[in-house]
């Protein structure tokens, strides 16, 4: 896991893997140095495809379904044994609250345990379809898998594509960020002590520049990419990927509409509304960055989230008494702060002018107090762009059709959540919305054995639930002709 100098190194093939650069790992909360890690690229990726592929090339992996099983039943127990120490090393590094990194660290193992069960329940079809010809189809696996995985949650969002592509029977290159660098050498070693995981079937190396990910994309030798990230990426990835018809399978961007109708139990949506800004410092693809608003109960809801919004507790993520941690670094800072001033410029209107915190003890970490800006413009940069940060608007309508107007207007549909008393209304909006997932009077709310993705510019494909399998397997057909009988 780490070198003789305490540097986090790659696993690759079965073996660690040094680089020849160097970079540290940093608490955002304070801004002091916590490791430092064997920083990657092309080289690593090179050498991660070629291992996966000789796994999957030369040994049983591919066609063993028991051993598939088991080693996933080992995966899932291994990551629950160091559930808190993982935990513990994402905030340090990440700045996330410690509970929600627990949340992450608990709630990812359900992913390699539902894959568990599609592998035990996969199976083909089989017709006779003339006296002498049967037909039959089965899924195989595609064979090297590249996953991309975003800082946003590392341990989430790495075993929701790991599950389903090792149950597939696939070998896989992950490429993971240089923020996590301390928490991904964690997993690798995690994943290095699973007894029955042949050599080479998962590879792993940390890049924070973009030489690694793009081979990755490219390579002839990879079949297929998950890549979780922003819209803006997933599009070059497509294009680069389209070049050699890989498969892919793309989580990407979402500006989560959450509404309001005059009849919505304020009571219990408004803790929800603020979590929705305020969970993992808002930098997370379904954060509820868009608060619609009845016009009826406009200025209660305006006032009551404006003042939940301003005595949130900003603070280090393992302080218990913090209710908001950093951003992940002070870049982060400096970019959501340009968005909000601009969306002041173009005629929006501050409920909660929040900012950098640039006094006092938290002054040296990358601390951003919640801001709510309330813009009738749905042109607006605040509105149409993802700000990964605790900033939402707040946007007021009229009616139900001028609702769902507003929840489709942006180019995303991941996710949206409808807040009413009205059981057929909320069916009839969240029909109307277009968007992967819809919440009624609820809002983050997952589940394994249920479908995770996006329409519009929010991806491709489905990730957790029934439809993951298939995002990594292809599907042959096999026509057997009976020879004639002869006498």
């Amino acid at each position: 896991m780490y070198g003789n100098d305490g540097t986090a190194r790659h696993w690759i093939g079965g073996q660690w893997r040094d680089s020849a650069a160097v970079s540290e790992s940093v608490n955002p909360a304070d801004g002091e140095v916590v490791g430092e890690y064997a920083d990657g690229g092309r080289a690593e990726a090179v050498a991660a495809v070629a291992a996966a592929r000789r796994a999957f090339d030369s040994t049983a992996w591919s066609t063993d379904r028991d051993l598939r099983r088991t080693v996933l039943t080992e995966l899932a127990a291994a990551f629950d044994t160091h559930a808190e120490e993982l935990a513990r090393t994402l905030t340090s590094e990440h700045g996330k609250l410690l509970r929600e990194s627990r949340l992450e660290a608990r709630f990812a193992t359900g992913a390699l345990r539902y894959a568990i069960a599609d592998l035990t329940t996969d199976t083909g079809s089989f017709a006779q379809t003339d006296r002498h010809i049967w037909f039959s189809s089965l899924r195989e696996p595609l064979g090297v898998v590249a996953i991309i995985v975003p800082w946003e949650s590392p341990i989430a969002l790495f075993l929701r594509s790991l599950g389903p592509a090792l149950a597939a029977g696939n070998a896989v290159a992950v490429k993971l960020p240089g923020q996590t660098a301390q928490t991904n050498a964690l997993m690798a070693r995690i994943i290095s002590e699973v007894p029955s995981l042949p050599a080479g079937v998962v590879n792993m190396f940390t890049e924070s520049g973009n030489t690694g990910a793009p081979f990755l994309v490219a390579s002839s030798e990879v079949d297929a990419v998950s890549y979780t990230g922003s819209t803006a990426i997933g599009r070059l990835v497509v294009a680069t990927g389209a070049v050699t018809l890989k498969r892919m399978n793309m989580a990407l961007g979402g500006k989560t509409p959450m509404i309001l109708f005059e009849d919505a139990d304020l009571d219990h949506a408004l803790p929800l509304l603020t979590l929705g800004v305020t969970l993992g410092a808002g930098q997370f693809c379904m954060a509820g960055s868009r608060v619609l608003v009845h016009r009826s109960i406009a200025d209660q809801v305006r006032e009551r989230l404006g003042a939940a919004l301003e005595s949130v507790v900003v603070g280090p993520g393992d302080d218990e008494g913090s209710q908001m941690g950093p951003l992940v670094d002070r870049n982060a800072v400096r970019r959501v702060d340009a968005l909000v001033e601009e969306s002041l410029e173009q005629g929006g209107k501050a409920v909660v002018r929040g900012g950098p915190v640039t006094e006092g003890p938290l002054a040296a970490g990358a601390f951003y107090r919640p801001s709510l800006i309330e813009i009738a413009d749905l042109d607006a940069t605040l509105v149409q762009e993802e700000v990964f940060g605790p900033v939402a608007t707040f946007e007021v309508f009229d009616d139900e059709a001028e609702a769902v107007h507003r929840a489709n207007a942006t180019e995303f549909g991941l996710s949206a959540a409808v807040f009413t008393r009205d059981g057929d209304r909320a069916r009839r909006v969240g029909r109307a919305v277009r968007a992967g997932t819809v919440w009624t009077n609820s809002w983050f709310v997952l589940d394994e054995g249920f479908p995770e993705g996006g329409f519009k510019q929010s991806g491709l494909g489905r990730l957790r639930g029934p439809l993951s399998l298939a995002e990594f397997q292809e599907t042959k057909t096999y026509v057997h002709v009976a020879l004639p009988e002869t006498a």
